[in-house]
């Protein structure tokens, strides 16, 4: 990397390991600096789920909301969903897809629009909580000193506070070691701890507990979704769980009694430790959950026992070695100044036994400028304050503890063995959860003037959502992240090619624009503008090539990318028809979950070869030449096809604007400001667009990025910032 490269207002330095920095930084000749904690400190317990404070290790997850009268531990586990495998086929596509493609042909937009609704399929399958921890401490009314906080270098969620002269403390973590979540109160004074344990669950169960202090919680999720007002007693039952929670005290006179067959009340202990392991019948996406063989009980009470064989600094051990292992391979330190001075940044002067060749992903990164300014210790100030007063402070410990929150909250949520991440991670409060209520009304005889519902319920949704959870994951060094992500990849491939058969009389794989545990691969039922997506499975074909390009695992590409790349290629090529003026089109086309005004002033959202189509039909074709080329399979039928299809792609146009165009028309947009930026996708994450070989395509992307404006949810500003620093404009960013 040469110093002209850096452009951080400083001096920059890349060393091996996060515990070398400081030896680097003095080599260089700068002043060491204070340690900044990272943790994020919260002021007073939660009041609502956005509120607590996550743990999780991939698989078991929980959301900690820090009470003092009472606690509460919102639990999930990744496996457990509604439903089981379905048929991701409708034979009555093909039909409908010949008439959709006529409208299109003839450009009756709005007329299509309708019409698609006859391609859509199933429903999508509801992630489900699986239950509460419920702690009780009836006196602790009126405390002081109250604090809460998650510390990410341990990953522990730690409460704290004071009734009278006695400091009461919870600590709290999720094993990846020995799956189970552990929590320790304690207190400075014996004999002072004293609450009641239970477990809820909003799912049919039942409870019993055991004279060994364990709470035993057995049940099932609804065999179907549950839709409107619908309970899940209304259902048959589906996936079977079981979660165990278990007392261990220690003190001389603690004692605890059963109440009521389904709670346990302590009394008079010094310090308290709770396990909770738990379990489904998950055996796989194409496992039916009534035939499965998996039992849950002993599950549950397999991994409980190993965890209880270790004390609880075992356990933490343990815990730390592993999550550490990960979260420490980089670190990042900024100072004030490093946003402030432009231009005159040099590569540092390194120690002569760090190579600057060094790859970036096994580094910690520095960026200090040459004053060095000593920054305050903000560790102990709750985090809302420090981000409003940021807005005029501008606080570079703050961007190294959003940072890092992001590598935390990805490695807490997909580690290796366990499920993709979902739209919420692996938390969910909501047997209904949130994330899209897609409601529309399509008048045409396909849907009989039926009104299409759909809870989007957290599912995985592969048209951004799913895709930008594991951008991180390569430059940030947690590749090992991402293995859940192939994996999946891997089972949408089978009913993907199921769907692309039956639906599209296609070859290959697809994928739509939402999923499920199951791998779920045809359209969702609703609106066409967002369920009639077949690009969602390519999208994610193109992580497995930037997972190579990153790690140069050649076995990884031969083994596992290549074969679904060229089965998403397969598709592609089969999907793209003779169009006009000598292209090869998609038809029918949408822009995720946006809408165009056609020519009869309708709202429309399908038509043909839009922008994010041909984007990413071109980064799959180019990921699979080059694997062939590595892989030496250049000569192979596939290959030649895309060779010979590449230059009939149409181009990325600019409309009347100077913008981008969305779609191959430039057609109006009812909505300027959507929270999508569909169109921009090959300039990031894509590559076909940089300001090196088409600086006429950046300057009306950046044009679109003005007209669209700054304002959306978080995953829309996060793409706008990347999108501005692909273009190398700091200020936008």
């Amino acid at each position: 990397m040469d110093g002209d490269d850096c452009d951080a207002g400083g001096e920059w330095i890349w060393v091996r390991r996060p515990q070398e920095a400081e030896a680097a930084a003095a080599a260089a000749g700068w002043p060491a600096e204070e340690a900044r904690p990272l943790k994020v400190v919260f002021g007073s317990p939660a009041r609502y789920f956005t509120d607590a404070a996550p743990i999780g290790n991939g698989r078991l997850g929980a959301l900690v909301w820090g009470g003092v009268t009472s606690e509460k531990l919102q639990l999930n586990h990744d496996t457990l969903w509604t439903g089981g495998p379905g048929n991701y086929t409708n034979p009555k596509a093909p039909t409908v897809l010949s008439e959709v493609r006529s409208l299109v042909d003839k450009g009756l937009y709005p007329e299509a629009t309708a019409v698609a609704y006859g391609l859509s399929g199933d429903e999508t399958q509801s992630y489900q909580p699986l239950g509460d921890i419920d702690l009780a401490f009836g006196e602790h009314i009126k405390y002081t000193n109250y604090k809460r906080y998650l510390d990410l270098e341990s990953a522990t969620v730690n409460v704290t506070y004071s009734v009278g002269e006695v400091v009461y403390s919870r600590e709290h973590f999720s094993s990846n070691p020995h799956q189970v979540i552990a929590t320790k109160i304690s207190a400075n004074k014996p004999g002072a701890v004293s609450c009641t344990v239970s477990l809820a669950t909003p799912l049919d169960h039942r409870i019993r507990v055991t004279d060994a202090n364990e709470i035993i919680m057995e049940g099932s999720c609804p065999g179907e979704r549950p839709a409107g007002d619908d309970n899940a007693s209304d259902h048959p039952p589906g996936m079977k769980f079981c979660a165990i929670l278990y007392l261990l005290t220690s003190g001389a006179n603690g004692q605890v009694q059963v109440l009521n067959d389904k709670m346990l009340k302590l009394d008079g202990a010094d310090s308290a430790v709770l396990l909770l392991a738990a379990a489904t019948s998950f055996e796989g996406p194409f496992v039916k959950p009534s035939e499965s063989t998996l039992d849950p009980v002993t599950s549950a009470f397999t991994t409980l026992n190993m965890a209880r064989s270790m004390s609880y600094a075992q356990l933490k051990a343990y815990h730390m070695d592993d999550y550490q292992s990960l979260f420490q391979r980089v670190s990042l330190q900024l100072s004030r100044g490093s946003n402030d001075v432009l231009g005159g940044s040099t590569l540092a002067h390194l120690p002569e036994n760090i190579s600057q060749d060094t790859a970036v992903s096994d580094c910690t990164v520095q960026m200090v400028d040459s004053s060095r300014l000593n920054e305050l210790n903000n560790s102990e100030k709750p985090t809302v304050d420090r981000i409003i007063s940021f807005r005029h402070d501008e606080d570079p410990s703050l961007v190294e503890l959003l940072f890092q929150f992001g590598r935390y909250l990805l490695i807490s949520c997909s580690r290796p063995g366990t499920q993709v991440s979902n739209l919420q991670g692996i938390w969910n409060n909501e047997t209904k959860a949130p994330w899209g209520k897609y409601l529309s009304v399509c008048n045409s005889k396909f849907d009989n003037n039926m009104s299409f519902l759909s809870l989007a319920s957290t599912a995985p949704h592969p048209n951004i959502n799913l895709q930008m959870n594991y951008w991180p994951s390569l430059p940030c060094n947690l590749s090992e992240c991402q293995d859940p992500l192939f994996d999946f990849i891997g089972s949408l491939s089978v009913n993907g090619a199921k769907t692309a058969k039956v639906n599209y009389g296609a070859n290959g794989w697809v994928s739509h624009q939402v999923t499920d545990l199951w791998a779920k691969t045809s359209p969702d039922a609703g609106d066409p503008s967002w369920a009639l997506w077949p690009m969602g499975g390519p999208w994610l074909a193109t992580h497995l090539w930037e997972h190579y390009s990153f790690t140069m695992d050649r076995e990884f590409l031969e083994r596992t990318a290549y074969p679904l790349l060229e089965g998403s290629a397969s598709f592609l090529l089969s999907w793209l028809i003779e169009g006009q003026e000598g292209y090869l089109e998609t038809n029918p086309s949408t822009s995720p979950e946006h809408y165009f005004i056609a020519a009869d002033g309708k709202k429309a959202s399908v038509s043909y070869s839009t922008t994010m189509d041909m984007s990413i039909i071109r980064e799959v074709f180019s990921a699979v030449l080059l694997s062939a080329d590595i892989l030496g399979k250049s000569s192979t039928d596939v290959v030649q096809r895309i060779k010979a299809a590449l230059p009939r792609l149409p181009p990325i146009k600019i409309g009347r604007d100077g913008t981008i165009m969305e779609w191959a028309q430039d057609f109006k947009d009812p909505e300027p400001q959507h929270r999508h930026v569909s169109h921009l996708f090959g300039l990031y994450p894509g590559h076909t667009m940089t300001l090196e070989q088409t600086p006429d395509l950046c300057k009306a992307v950046a044009n679109t990025l003005y007209k669209r404006g700054d304002k959306g949810p978080g995953w829309s500003t996060s793409w706008k910032m990347a999108l501005w620093a692909h273009l190398h404009n700091k200020a936008r960013a």
